[in-house]
């Protein structure tokens, strides 16, 4: 798989085959030489920005910061490389269940794909089994991969909530996000303490005002 994010006629290319704690399997064996080539390639765009902002990437404290940030933003864009089926695997239980299910205040962690900078928050999940239920840490991997991706919030929360509905086929589905957003603190506006929540509703979450309120009051209890 091959994700390129085009700017200004430059391709920033990020490349997988089957990635597994960064490094990509093949025939059962560990191979690290398309990442290597990968982190030498932003390596050397690293070392340019660094000179374009007036620094001297052959001083000391800088010698290895651009491969070191080559292998930040790989990790902090690992969720191009894991997929729904991967992460859930066999956590996925039949079960006589129908009460709604909440794991709330998951930590967020993703990068605004307008700025490169971070947001990071908490999320909130809740669903309505139709006979099914999934493992409860399962709901913090699907957060992962969709948040260790080039982001925006408003996206990120509809491609949670719907790939859980993908997963489960429940009876409804709601996730509620709280984040704050570097691009808004550190630049622009600066406003330090301001908040951006997003929220989107399936099924019985959106149709139905009282499963819609009961999940609301149960993510707001302490």
């Amino acid at each position: 798989m091959t994700e390129s994010f085009n700017n200004n006629n430059k391709s920033f290319i990020m490349h997988s085959s089957k990635m597994t704690n960064g490094k990509s399997l093949k025939n059962g064996k560990c191979e690290d030489e398309a990442e290597n080539a990968v982190v030498a390639e932003m390596s050397n765009n690293y070392r340019s920005i660094l000179e374009s902002v007036g620094e001297n990437p052959m001083r000391e404290g800088l010698l290895k910061t651009p491969q070191r940030a080559s292998k930040a933003l790989l990790f902090f864009t690992k969720g191009y490389t894991e997929s729904l089926a991967d992460i859930i695997n066999d956590a996925i239980f039949t079960e006589n269940h129908d009460e709604m299910v909440i794991v709330k205040d998951i930590d967020m962690f993703s990068m605004c794909e307008h700025h490169l900078v971070p947001f990071f928050g908490k999320v909130s999940i809740g669903y309505l089994p139709r006979n099914k239920i999934i493992g409860l840490s399962k709901l913090a991997r699907i957060v992962e991969i969709f948040s260790r991706r080039l982001q925006v919030q408003e996206r990120m929360t509809k491609e949670i909530a719907e790939a859980i509905d993908r997963a489960l086929n429940p009876l409804g589905v709601g996730v509620i996000i709280e984040a704050a957003h570097m691009c808004m603190v550190m630049r622009g506006v600066q406003k330090i303490n301001s908040k951006t929540m997003t929220s989107v509703m399936i099924g019985e979450f959106r149709n139905n005002q009282k499963t819609r309120d009961e999940f609301f009051r149960l993510v707001k209890s302490p």
